[in-house]
């Protein structure tokens, strides 16, 4: 064995030929500091030994690389600026050295090559790939840019457009994709990866392959003309600005780096890379995002201890869009479902809108032909209760009245077996309230999707006084089964998502008592705070009888606080019909254009309504627009994390962004306060505490001000010292 460690080994695998594989304890293979620290370590050995004539890199992992060890992340944001670039160079160095070695170099990719895993490669003169690869640079996704060579090998090897479709969207191609395009020469059966890789080796050292040849364009300045530089750049640009916006700079940033090291060498092209990258580490937005995906991940791990087994057959009750939409996403995961309903009309609706979906797929090709007709027929329509008796797992999707609910609940929990499931897809009436009907409360609970089902990532599981710890597993399994993200809260009404977003929707209406206009209010909420539509907009989309209708609940649920105002603007479009998109008319008016979709636009009468409705109009700064709408939301987030509704900052943080659309780019609700610093908001806070109960900072949130505490801890120290490293 010429090199061994932890992570990685080294020794000949022919006379001449060394092969370095990828071997970590764990799973899989990652890059983490050690691997980089391992890697210079090895390439050490492999400089001084003599004989070498070809290297190649594989892995023993069903996967090569599958990235950076991103829960290092944030410790490594934290270090000082000197101390990261220091590091950045240092292990840039290492895949430079990696690609200086005098002898052809080619790597055997097997599954995943993402981020610093793909970054590695590159600095390979070949790559070669089992048919299941998956390569690309998701960087941009958590908020940075690549930064060991990435923006700058890349758009050497396939071209600046493709690689910078492939960097500023974050995204990963497939081994046809990449073979096409030049990321891989060659596609292998898996079986035969080693040999062929050790074929390929063979045949550059025999002079047969010119390794030397297509090393050269990756430390060489990119090869364009001033014109094809110009119109590369230029529209690149324009169409990252027009989806990334301004709230996310890394996409434009990664663009801006290529541009300006289009004619650098390779070294300076990576110093230009490190100091941008670096630059983004700084920003509030990488530190979010990189804590979506920590959360996200903290998410998964609680809903594989809950691993439970999955139903063999589903049941919606209540057709129309929701059980249309809830039965296709079941069908799609492979679990058929009976939708039934009491009205025919309510059925096609359903069966309509699962076909819909299920040919969208198709015409994207996501889909077969055939396989979308084995999904629609796992759908069985029916308006027959005794459908439903097989059924393992049961949602009851009805009106949201209790009263119905708590009839239709306890009239099919008649028909199944004593270890059935039941769950309501209500979302404001206490599950504990319901399970009153019932004579197995244990085998009950809530499973709240958020429509548009097949898009929204977000499923709350709401645990009853009485649901059992098994009936919960069972409907995260199931949840999860489905694609979704299950999130665990205790019962109370509204839960967790409905519970915090209606007093956004009080402190919408106390502006427009106030005088504040809608349109400024909804800008300020999209274009600064960074919604993805203003309170106006979402209340017509969500509808304005249904907001009527749940504002009263959580008005009888917590009647202190979100007790209905004089001059609420809700209650006032309701008495005026005005529904929203339901009708075409609420705060905005709708019309429906060429793509089917409605538009919206702005008549004087809904105006004039409000305006004789509230009190004198007066404008609001932007920061008192988004204090106003924001302190209440925020304050009821921390009271369900101190009542135990939620169980943590990263659930909660989780529940907001997928269910909501809380910007990403903030992080959720515990990530923006420990952002801007806790004792920062309560002071802010404390400004607008006249204007009533929902304005009131919890006591918690004051006693971890004066601690200078946060929600999230700080982080920590990486295990290995980055002076060390460098």
């Amino acid at each position: 064995m010429l090199y061994q460690s932890e992570n990685i080994q080294a020794d000949w695998v022919k006379q001449g030929i060394v092969e370095l594989i990828f071997n970590a304890k764990g799973s899989i293979n990652k890059l983490d500091t050690k691997t980089v620290a391992m890697l210079s370590e090895a390439l050490t050995v492999l400089e001084a030994t003599p004989g070498l004539k070809g290297v190649i890199l594989r892995s023993e992992k069903p996967a090569f690389i599958v990235g950076a060890d991103i829960t290092e992340f944030l410790s490594l944001f934290d270090a000082p600026e000197e101390e990261l670039t220091q590091w950045l160079h240092f292990s840039n160095q290492i895949f430079s050295r990696l690609e200086d070695l005098p002898v052809p170099t080619v790597s055997a990719i097997n599954g995943y090559a993402l981020g610093g895993g793909c970054e590695c490669v590159l600095a390979t003169d070949f790559r070669i790939a089992s048919p299941d690869l998956r390569i690309g640079l998701p960087e941009t996704k958590l908020g940075i840019m690549p930064g060991f060579g990435g923006s700058v090998r890349l758009p050497r090897l396939i071209g600046v457009d493709n690689a910078l479709e492939i960097i500023t969207a974050g995204k990963d191609v497939d081994a046809q994709t990449a073979l096409q395009n030049g990321l891989i020469q060659a596609i292998v059966p898996l079986e035969n990866l080693k040999e062929s890789a050790i074929s390929l080796i063979e045949q550059a050292i025999e002079g047969k392959i010119d390794w030397k040849a297509a090393r050269h364009p990756k430390t060489a300045p990119l090869r364009l003309t001033e014109l094809e530089h110009k119109m590369s750049f230029s529209v690149a640009k324009g169409m990252v600005m027009k989806v990334a916006g301004p709230h996310y700079p890394a996409p434009i940033t990664a663009v801006k780096t290529i541009e300006k090291a289009a004619f650098l060498n390779r070294d300076e092209a990576l110093a230009l890379e490190t100091e941008n990258f670096v630059k983004l580490t700084r920003t509030d937005v990488a530190k979010a995002l990189v804590g979506i995906f920590l959360n996200d991940q903290y998410v998964k791990n609680i809903t594989k201890k809950r691993h439970a087994e999955l139903p063999k057959q589903a049941a919606v009750l209540g057709a129309g869009i929701m059980g249309g939409g809830i039965s296709y996403q079941s069908a799609l995961k492979g679990i058929p479902v009976v939708m039934k309903d009491i009205n025919q009309k309510s059925l096609e609706l359903g069966m309509n809108e699962a076909l819909s979906l299920l040919q969208k797929r198709q015409e994207k090709g996501r889909m077969s032909a055939v396989d979308m007709a084995k999904t629609l027929a796992s759908i069985q329509p029916t308006l027959n209760y005794a459908s439903v008796s097989d059924a393992d797992v049961i949602v009851e999707a009805v009106v949201e009245n209790p009263k119905v609910k708590a009839t239709v609940l306890a009239e099919t929990e008649a028909l199944l077996a004593d270890n059935a499931i039941l769950a309501s897809n209500t979302s404001t009436i206490p599950i504990s309230l319901l399970a009153k009907s019932l004579k197995r409360p244990e085998n009950f609970c809530g499973m709240h999707f958020f429509n548009p089902v097949h898009r929204m990532p977000l499923v709350e599981i709401i645990k009853g006084e009485k649901t059992s710890e098994e009936t919960i597993n069972r409907i995260v399994s199931y949840a999860s089964k489905m694609g979704k993200t299950p999130i665990i809260v205790n019962d109370c009404p509204g839960f967790f998502v409905n519970r915090v977003l209606f007093p956004y929707f009080a402190g919408f209406s106390l502006l427009l008592r106030d005088g504040a206009d809608f349109i400024t209010i909804d800008k300020v909420m999209e274009k600064v705070f960074g919604w993805p539509m203003g309170p106006a907009y979402l209340l017509d989309v969500v509808g304005i009888d249904t907001a009527n209708h749940a504002q009263a609940v959580m008005a009888q649920g917590f009647p202190d606080r979100m007790g209905t105002i004089e001059r609420d603007a809700i209650a006032l479009l309701y008495e005026q019909q005005r529904y929203g998109q339901k009708n075409n008319h609420g705060f905005y008016n709708y019309l429906v254009d060429k793509r089917g979709k409605k538009q919206k636009s702005v008549d004087g009468q809904i105006q004039t309504l409000i305006q004789q409705h509230a009190g004198k109009t007066q404008e609001f700064s932007q920061d008192a627009i988004i204090a106003r709408m924001m302190i209440p939301m925020i304050n009821e987030v921390i009271r369900c994390l101190d009542e135990g509704i939620i169980a943590s900052p990263a659930e909660a943080d989780i529940a907001l962004v997928y269910g909501l659309g809380f910007p990403p780019f903030r992080g959720g609700v515990f990530r923006y306060l420990d952002t801007i610093g806790l004792a920062q908001f309560v002071a802010d806070a404390q400004q607008y505490a006249s204007l009533g109960p929902l304005y009131q900072i919890p006591e918690s949130l004051k006693q971890k001000a004066q601690r200078n505490e946060t929600y999230y801890p700080r982080p920590a120290k990486v295990d290995v010292n980055i002076r060390e490293l460098a």
